[in-house]
């Protein structure tokens, strides 16, 4: 191997957790980063909660693993139901045992702020926030940014940069066009909250999704104090203040126990759309794109969340090797196929199913109609096809080690 790196420089813009994992991974490596963000700090709003194993494979190579469990919990599983609350289908996700890469909750602000502070300890990271890029690009021997900074504009240069600025990245713009981001949006509107309500009254499971024509919902904990991730589908085209004055009815026929508003506590109440899109490349040149900045997908079954990590562990990978001169800037091609194949293959598909179940199903038929639930019936009886079923998520995961010219593996952290 050459003792010359095969680059010098990397900037990734967008200081989201996706951002922050990337430039950990790299200034662990030895390699030089620069993060830009526009904001003036982390994102704080509640967002993302749950991280699948290929997500927690990622996190812990980063070193990052042991305090996400230590501030997060390990969700004991997953229960769907009808609307009065019985159970139609259950996953049991203690048969994982100590599993390291079992699946983790912990809101994503929080997230954030554990992968600040361990790239603050990394030498090879500049953070920079108050930096909003404006424009780009690229020749054959380097990439740039023009950034709006409190100093005026800066123009930052680098051997590849890569775009983890989310749904709305501004990389992605410049690249594509402000508009070209092709896929679907729901039509069904999504309201989130973070609630405090004693679903353990009720016996009810971790995470549980209700299966009702009009009344479908998600109810998750998130925090070991017991808040919870209430997220509900509406009525289309109805304003926010038509939906504030509406939840309270709707609590009262979704939640167990039928609550009035003295029933539970609401820390935040967010309408938003969810969509289905990909990026039509995840490279251009000396550009990339990872997670939200490149493909976005409904929140039910945080398929977004941890495809997104997934993309940062991939991407990681072919930037070492092309570091460490085990592979050629071919191989972020490869990235871009790859990576873009998991999402129409396993991400879209499942996201998508696991939206439309709740609402499409009859409830009194749903585990005859559905085969998923039917898998899932069959897990309760039976712990080594529930061990595998619950595992089938890490097909998202791919080798991309399997590409270096000299056959060695990349070195994991």
């Amino acid at each position: 191997m050459s003792s010359v790196p095969g680059f010098n420089r990397i900037i990734v813009v967008g200081a989201g957790p996706s951002g922050l994992l990337l430039t950990l991974l790299l200034v662990q490596n030895g390699i030089d980063v620069t993060l830009l963000d526009q904001q003036s700090d982390l994102d704080t709003n509640p967002r993302a909660t749950h991280y699948a194993a290929p997500a927690m494979f990622e996190l812990n190579r980063a070193g990052v693993g042991d305090d996400l469990r230590a501030r997060g919990f390990l969700p004991a599983g997953v229960s769907w139901r009808n609307i009065d609350g019985e159970i139609l289908a259950s996953l049991d996700a203690n048969v994982l045992g100590d599993d390291p890469d079992r699946m983790t909750c912990l809101p994503l602000d929080q997230l954030g702020q554990i992968l600040k502070e361990h790239v603050a300890k990394q030498d090879k990271a500049k953070v920079l926030f108050h930096h909003k890029v404006i424009s780009l690009g690229q020749d054959d021997q380097e990439a740039w940014v023009v950034v709006d900074t409190p100093n005026g504009k800066h123009t930052f240069k680098a051997d590849y940069i890569v775009g983890c600025d989310g749904a709305n990245s501004q990389i992605r713009k410049s690249l594509f066009g402000d508009w070209e981001f092709p896929g679907k949006t729901w039509d069904q509107q999504i309201v989130a909250t973070n609630t405090y309500y004693d679903f353990d009254k009720y016996g009810w499971n971790d995470s549980n999704f209700i299966v009702h024509p009009e009344h479908w919902f998600m109810a998750a904990r998130i925090t070991k104090d017991g808040l919870w991730r209430v997220t509900y589908g509406e009525k289309a085209g109805l304003s926010p203040e038509e939906l504030i004055a509406r939840q309270p009815e709707k609590f009262r026929q979704m939640l167990p126990g039928h609550p009035g508003p003295d029933g539970y506590k609401i820390k935040n109440f967010s309408p938003y759309k969810v969509h289905q899109r990909l990026a039509k490349s995840m490279r251009v040149g000396r550009f990339l794109l990872a997670a939200d900045a490149a493909h976005l997908c409904n929140p039910f079954g945080g398929m977004g969340l941890t495809g997104g990590i997934v993309d940062v562990g991939n991407l990681f990978d072919c930037l070492k090797g092309i570091y460490d001169n085990k592979a050629d800037p071919t191989i972020l091609d490869k990235y871009s196929a790859i990576r873009r194949e998991k999402y129409l293959d396993i991400v879209d598909p499942i996201s998508s199913a696991n939206l439309t179940r709740l609402f499409e199903l009859d409830p009194a038929r749903a585990v005859e109609l559905d085969p998923f639930f039917q898998m899932a019936q069959k897990a309760s009886t039976d712990e080594k096809f529930s061990r595998e079923l619950q595992n089938h998520v890490k097909n998202l995961q791919h080798d991309f080690t399997q590409y270096y010219s000299s056959g060695e593996e990349a070195e994991i952290h």
